[in-house]
């Protein structure tokens, strides 16, 4: 089985407590990862999932790294040709402008489960190019 890498990422502090934005994320990414192991299975590629806390100092340098979400170590919106944006977020975060993703015209603060299966399945099938036999590369243009 070919592994597709998802690393999900979101502050936690040192209560162990993160945002309702990111919370709400956790339960979609769960949802995605169970729905991509039933998916992918057949093409042989196994859904990886591995969970990263951004720490407090780390999250007030950088808040856009907060609920980030990467596939085959590319960011999810790689594989969307989505934007990044920020918004204001509450509790755990304070003040801070926190991560948004923009798809089309719609903005996401907690990213849905819809949008993370879109997301692994382009990057699946670029996994599926890699795989292909080197040789099948040299047949003759028409």
């Amino acid at each position: 089985m070919r592994s597709l890498p998802i690393v999900w990422q979101r502050l936690v502090n040192a209560k162990g407590q993160t945002c309702d934005r990111c919370a709400g994320t956790q339960d979609e990414v769960h949802q995605a990862v169970e729905t991509l192991k039933q998916v992918l299975a057949p093409l042989g590629i196994e859904p990886q999932l591995e969970i990263a806390e951004v720490d407090e100092d780390t999250f007030r340098q950088s808040p856009g790294e907060s609920n980030r979400i990467w596939l085959a170590d590319k960011p999810m919106e790689h594989w969307l040709d989505a934007s990044v944006g920020s918004s204001r977020c509450c509790s755990v975060c304070g003040e801070s402008e926190c991560r948004t993703i923009e798809v089309r015209g719609t903005t996401f603060e907690a990213i849905p489960k819809r949008l993370i299966i879109q997301a692994a399945l382009v990057a699946s099938a670029d996994l599926l190019n890699d795989a292909e036999d080197p040789s099948a590369e040299q047949a003759v243009p028409r």
